[in-house]
C-alpha cells in the first residue's frame, strides 16, 4: 500500500473505535470470552493446540488464519459482564457516528459529487432533509456578522488616517521609544532602527553611498543629531571649574577651563572620566559650550552634549562632583483627558431615516464638532517616554550649582561639507525689525519686547553683519574650529523655494564683502559679544515654541497674497527664532586632507525642527543617517563613539551587542556554508578580547625584563613563531589568571606625540615621510621607561594598505618576520605571506559527542525494552549520561573557538598586536584603510627590532582570509 493510501486510511479511521479491552475479571466470568471466543476456566478443552498469537478484544478486518476467532461457541455466559462489554462497544460506536470528521458545515454530509458552490447562497439547491439545518446556520452567521459591525475591532483605514486619530496613534507609539521631530520624514525614506531608546534612521532605502561621500567632499550632507543629550550647568564660574576639574586631566588635552572655550567663542571637546580616576574608568567624549560672560556678573551657564549611552553614567557623576542631590519637582501638569492619550473607538454612523421612516444607507454623514469626544490631541514635543513627575532639575544648596536635563529640548542639525555655509546663507535670513506700531503696543511675544531695547538691537545688527560676511567665504574649513555665532532669523518657511535648487556660493556677494573683515573673521573668528544668543534663555525658548505659526495658518496667509509665491509682507511677529551656529572642525589629526568634513551645527528651540528641515532639504543637501556618521568618522580617522571606546562602559556594552548580532547571523547559515574560523586561525571573529591581549603582552614584557640578558626583549619579537609559543607554554593560559588591572586607552598627548614620531609617520600608502618635531631616539632604555607608565595601555592607530585589499571588521594586526620584510624589496605592491591552515580539533569533538549521545540514547532504549516497567538502580546512569552529553556539545559551535580562548598573541604564525574596529576602502585616500587599537608593549617591541627603513610596517589579515597584506601604521594626533 502506498504512503498516500495509508494516510487516507488513517484519516478515515481516525475517529473509529479502537479495540475494546476488558478487565481479566470479566473474562473469567465469561464476558470477554464470549467475544474473543476463548473458553472459560471451567469450559471443556477442544483438544486442539492453543494459538499463542491470538489477540484479545475486537479485531477489525479479514484475518489470514480464519479471523483469529475460536469456531466453537461458549457453553455459558454471565449476563452482567456480557452486557457491560456490549455497552462499552455501543457507546464507542455512537461517539464515532455523532462526531464529524472535518468541517462542521452541513455540506459535508453530502457526497462530493453532489456538492455545488451555489448551495451556500441558495439553500433550495440542498436536499430537503438538510435545508432546515442550513437555514439555521445561515441565520446564526448573519447575526454574528451584525454584532461585529456594531462593535468593530479595528477602524477602517479612512478613519485611521484622519488627522486626529493619526496623531493619537503616533503619540501612543512614542511612549516607548522617543521620536525625533523629523521621524515621519525619515520613516518614509530610511531604514529605521531602535537604538538607545530612540527611533533613528540608519541608512536610506535608496543607494547613495558615493553621492553622500561626494556631498561631504564638495557640497553638503545634513544629519539630525537631536538625539544627543544636553545637560545644563549654572552657577559661579570658579565653583563650576573646581567641580568639573575632577572629571578631566590636562594631560589628555584642553579641559573645561581652556581660555578660548571659557570665553564662549569656541566649542570644546573632552573625554570625561569618573571623579579622580584618570587615566582609568573613562565615561566617554562630550562637547561643551560656555555662554559668553555678562558684564558685572560671575554667574555662568554651560551646556554639555553627550551621547545617550553616556547620560546614565555622566549625570550621577555630575551630581556627585557638584553636590546637586536636591531634586526640584516639575510644576503640576493639568490632567490629560483620555482623548489625548488613548484613541477612542469610533462607532459607525447609524443610517439616517427619511420622513417615511425608511433608512437611507450609503450616504456620507458630515462630521460635526459635537462628534469629538474630548479636546483635540496635541503633538508630543520632546521626550514622550519621560513621566511628567520625573525631576529634570537638581540643585545644590551649599555650592549654588543647578543642573538641568535639557534632553530633547533643543533641536540639533549637523551640516557637513565645504558648502555648508552657502546652504545656511540661502536658507536663513537675519530677523527684520518690528515697525513702530508693534513696538508701542504691549505683546506676549518675545521679539516685539526685544525690539524696544536699543542695545539688544545693536547687538543683533552686529551679528547680522558677521553673518553677511560669512556668505562671502569660499569654504567652511577656512573658519577657526569651534567658532560660535548667535543669531535671530526669520521663519525659513517664508522663503521656501517652489522646487529644489542646489545652493552654491554667490560670487557677487563674495566680491561685495570687505576683504579686511573677511580676513579678520577667518583668522580670529567671531567676536565674543556676537556669540551671545537668546536660545540660552528658557523663557524665550518656551515663548517661541508655544507661538509657532501652524502650517494651516501659514498656508492661509499665503493664499491671501496678491502675487502667488511671493514672500509674506510684513513678516509675522511669531516668525522670529533665536538660533546658534556652531562650527564643527573636520579632520584635524594627521598631515593629509586637513579640515575635510568640516561643517556647521544648527541649534534650534524644540518644535521648530520640520520648519527648518524642509527648507534645508530644498537647498539640495544630501541626508545621512547613523551609517554615514560612522563613515564620516572613518574618513577623518577619528574614533567613533561608542564603537571605538572599548574602555568605556558604553563601548563595552556595544561590543557585547555587536557580538550577539554577528553570532546570530553566523548561526543562521548552515555549517557547510559558514567560514571555519578555527581553520583560519581566528580566535575571536566577532569580538576583540582587549583585556587578554593587554595582559599577555604585559606578562611577556615583565618576563623579558626579569631576564639578565639585554637582548631577550629583541628575541621575543624577532623569533615570533617559536619564542612566543615557548613563553605561553611556560606561563600557561593567561586567560585563566585573574587580571591585575584593567586595560586603558592611551590619551596622553605628550606620550602620543612621542609614539607617533617613533612610528615614522608617512602619507597614505607610505609614499613619502612626513615632517615631525624633535623626537628622542628609540632604544631599549627609552622603550622601558615608556612602558613603565603605559604597560597595560592600547593606542589608537590608522593602517593604510600598501597594495590592493579591503580591511574588514576585527581584522588582525600582526608583526612581520624578517623573511616577510624581505618581500618588500620586490616592490611596494608585493604580495604578503600566507597563513598555514590550522587543524580543526573542535569538529572531531562535536562529531564524537554527537555519536556518543546517539549511542547512549539507543542503548537506553534497548535497556528500557528488555527490562520490566519497574525502575531499577542501574537505569538512571545512562539517562544522566545522555542528558549531560548534549548539554556540553551544544556549547560548541562549528567553526568557532569555545571559551576560554588560548593565547591570542601567539596562536598564529605571526604575533598579534591588536584588531581593527573600522575598516573599508577609503574613497578619500584611494586605498584600503583600517582603524583600530594595538598594544603599546607589542608596538614598542616591534619598532625597536625593526630596521629603520621598514619601521612601522605591519601585516593585516581579515578573519575570513589566510592572506597577510602589508600595511603602514600611523598614530595621528
Amino acid at each position: 500500500m502506498s504512503a498516500a493510501k495509508v494516510k487516507m486510511r488513517e484519516k478515515k479511521l481516525r475517529n473509529q473505535p479502537a479495540s475494546v479491552q476488558y478487565a481479566s475479571s470479566s473474562a473469567q466470568n465469561g464476558g470477554d470470552s464470549s467475544v474473543t471466543g476463548g473458553a472459560g476456566d471451567d469450559g471443556p478443552s477442544t483438544g486442539k493446540p492453543k494459538n499463542t498469537h491470538q489477540r484479545s478484544g475486537w479485531v477489525r478486518g479479514h484475518q489470514k488464519d480464519g479471523g483469529g476467532y475460536v469456531k466453537e461457541m461458549p457453553k455459558y455466559i454471565t449476563a452482567g459482564a456480557f452486557a457491560r462489554a456490549r455497552a462499552a462497544e455501543v457507546s464507542a460506536m455512537l461517539k464515532a457516528v455523532t462526531k464529524t470528521t472535518g468541517s462542521c458545515h452541513v455540506f459535508a454530509a453530502l457526497p462530493k459529487h453532489m456538492r455545488r458552490r451555489a448551495m451556500s447562497h441558495n439553500t433550495k439547491r440542498l436536499p430537503r432533509r438538510l435545508r432546515d439545518v442550513a437555514n439555521r446556520m445561515r441565520e446564526k452567521s448573519l447575526l454574528a456578522s451584525s454584532k461585529k459591525k456594531e462593535q468593530p475591532k479595528s477602524k477602517s483605514r479612512k478613519a485611521r488616517r484622519r488627522h486626529g486619530n493619526l496623531l493619537l496613534e503616533f503619540n501612543r507609539r512614542q511612549r516607548k521609544n522617543v521620536w525625533l521631530e523629523t521621524h515621519i520624514w525619515h520613516a518614509k525614506r530610511f531604514h529605521m532602527v531602535k537604538k538607545w531608546g530612540y527611533c533613528l534612521g540608519d541608512r536610506p532605502t535608496y543607494k547613495c553611498y558615493r553621492p553622500s561621500y561626494r556631498a561631504m567632499s564638495s557640497h553638503c550632507l545634513l544629519q539630525d543629531l537631536s538625539y544627543y543629550c544636553c545637560i545644563e550647568l549654572q552657577g559661579e564660574e570658579q565653583k563650576l571649574l573646581a567641580s568639573l576639574s575632577q572629571l578631566t586631566s590636562k594631560e589628555a588635552g584642553p579641559t573645561f577651563a581652556a581660555a578660548l572655550s571659557l570665553s564662549g567663542r569656541r566649542q570644546g571637546s573632552v573625554v570625561v572620566y569618573k571623579a579622580g580616576q584618570y587615566p582609568s574608568q573613562p565615561l566617554g567624549p562630550v562637547t561643551f559650550l560656555w555662554r559668553p560672560r555678562t558684564q558685572g556678573s560671575t554667574h555662568r551657564q554651560l551646556w554639555m552634549w553627550a551621547h545617550p549611552t553616556i547620560k546614565k553614567d555622566l549625570l550621577p557623576e555630575l551630581q556627585a562632583v557638584c553636590q546637586c542631590y536636591e531634586a526640584v519637582l516639575p510644576p503640576a501638569v493639568p490632567v490629560v483627558t483620555p482623548a489625548e492619550v488613548v484613541p477612542t473607538l469610533e462607532t459607525e454612523p447609524k443610517p439616517e431615516k427619511t420622513s417615511d421612516g425608511k433608512q437611507v444607507t450609503g450616504i456620507k454623514r458630515k462630521r460635526t464638532s459635537n462628534d469629538a469626544s474630548g479636546p483635540p490631541a496635541k503633538k508630543i514635543l520632546g521626550d514622550g517616554t519621560r513621566s511628567p513627575t520625573t525631576p529634570v532639575t537638581w540643585r545644590s544648596s551649599s555650592a549654588g550649582i543647578v543642573i538641568n536635563d535639557l534632553t530633547m529640548e533643543i533641536v540639533r542639525y549637523r551640516l557637513i561639507g565645504p558648502q555648508s555655509h552657502s546652504v545656511l546663507a540661502e536658507t536663513l535670513e537675519a530677523a527684520t525689525d518690528c515697525d513702530e506700531i508693534n513696538k508701542s503696543q504691549p505683546s506676549s511675544l518675545w521679539w516685539p519686547e526685544h525690539c524696544k531695547d536699543e542695545s539688544k538691537m545693536n547687538l543683533h545688527k552686529q551679528q547680522a553683519d558677521v553673518y553677511q560676511i560669512l556668505k562671502g567665504i569660499y569654504s567652511t574649513g577656512e573658519l577657526p574650529s569651534g567658532a560660535v555665532l548667535g543669531l535671530t532669523v526669520d521663519d525659513p518657511r517664508l522663503t521656501l523655494p517652489t522646487k529644489k535648487v542646489k545652493a552654491l556660493p554667490c560670487v557677487k556677494q563674495a566680491q561685495e564683502v570687505d576683504e579686511e573683515k573677511r580676513r579678520e573673521l577667518t583668522l580670529r573668528g567671531v567676536p565674543e559679544h556676537c556669540c551671545q544668543s537668546y536660545l540660552w534663555e528658557q523663557s524665550v525658548r518656551d515663548n517661541v515654541t508655544d507661538n509657532k505659526i501652524s502650517e494651516q495658518e501659514l498656508n492661509r496667509m499665503r493664499s491671501e497674497v496678491l502675487v502667488p509665491g511671493s514672500r509674506l509682507s510684513p513678516t509675522p511677529l511669531q516668525g522670529r527664532v533665536p538660533i546658534l551656529l556652531v562650527h564643527q572642525p573636520g579632520k584635524q589629526a594627521g598631515h593629509e586632507m586637513s579640515s575635510w568634513g568640516a561643517g556647521w551645527d544648527l541649534l534650534l528651540p524644540k518644535g521648530w525642527g520640520m520648519a527648518f528641515w524642509v527648507p534645508l532639504v530644498y537647498r539640495g543637501v544630501r541626508i545621512g543617517g547613523l551609517n554615514m556618521s560612522l563613515k564620516h568618522s572613518q574618513n577623518k580617522g577619528a574614533p567613533h563613539f561608542p564603537h571605538d571606546y572599548p574602555d568605556c562602559p558604553a563601548g563595552t556594552g556595544f561590543q557585547e551587542e555587536q557580538e550577539a548580532e554577528l553570532l546570530v547571523k553566523f548561526k543562521r547559515r548552515p555549517p557547510a556554508k559558514r567560514t571555519n574560523y578555527i581553520k583560519h586561525g581566528c580566535l575571536a571573529p566577532f569580538r576583540c578580547p582587549w583585556q587578554q591581549l593587554a595582559e599577555e603582552w604585559e606578562l611577556i614584557w615583565r618576563e623579558a625584563k626579569e631576564e639578565p640578558k639585554g637582548n631577550s626583549q629583541i628575541q621575543i619579537t624577532t623569533e615570533a613563531g617559536t619564542v612566543m609559543e615557548e613563553e605561553m607554554t611556560l606561563h600557561g593560559d593567561t586567560s585563566v589568571t585573574t587580571p591585575q588591572s584593567h586595560f586603558t586607552v592611551l590619551r596622553n598627548i605628550k606620550s602620543l606625540r612621542l609614539l607617533s614620531g617613533w612610528c615614522r609617520p608617512t602619507t597614505s600608502k607610505g609614499q613619502r615621510p612626513c615632517r615631525v618635531g624633535q623626537v628622542p631616539p628609540l632604544d631599549h632604555l627609552a622603550a622601558t621607561s615608556f612602558l613603565t607608565a603605559h604597560g597595560m595601555s592600547l593606542v589608537w592607530v590608522r593602517l593604510s594598505l600598501l597594495s590592493k585589499g579591503k580591511p574588514e571588521l576585527h581584522a588582525m594586526v600582526c608583526v612581520p618576520t624578517a623573511e616577510d620584510l624581505q618581500l618588500l624589496k620586490k616592490g611596494p605592491g608585493s604580495s604578503g605571506p600566507q597563513e598555514p591552515q590550522h587543524r580543526d580539533h573542535i569538529k572531531s569533538r562535536i562529531k564524537r559527542k554527537k555519536k556518543g549521545s546517539k549511542k547512549a540514547a539507543a542503548s537506553s532504549a534497548k535497556i528500557e525494552g528488555k527490562e520490566s516497567d519497574l525502575p531499577s538502580a542501574s537505569e538512571p546512569d545512562p539517562k544522566s549520561a545522555t542528558s549531560e552529553e548534549p548539554k556540553s556539545s551544544s556549547d560548541l559551535i562549528f567553526g568557532l573557538w569555545p571559551d576560554p580562548l588560548p593565547s591570542v598573541t601567539s596562536h598564529c604564525s605571526r604575533v598579534s598586536l591588536g584588531w581593527v574596529t573600522q575598516g573599508d576602502f577609503s574613497l578619500s585616500a584611494g586605498c584600503g584603510e583600517a582603524l583600530g587599537f594595538v598594544s603599546v608593549v607589542g608596538l614598542l617591541n616591534t619598532l625597536v627590532n625593526q630596521p629603520r627603513e621598514h619601521r612601522g610596517m605591519f601585516l593585516l589579515r581579515n578573519p575570513t582570509s589566510l592572506h597577510y597584506r602589508f600595511a603602514k601604521i600611523n598614530i595621528e594626533i
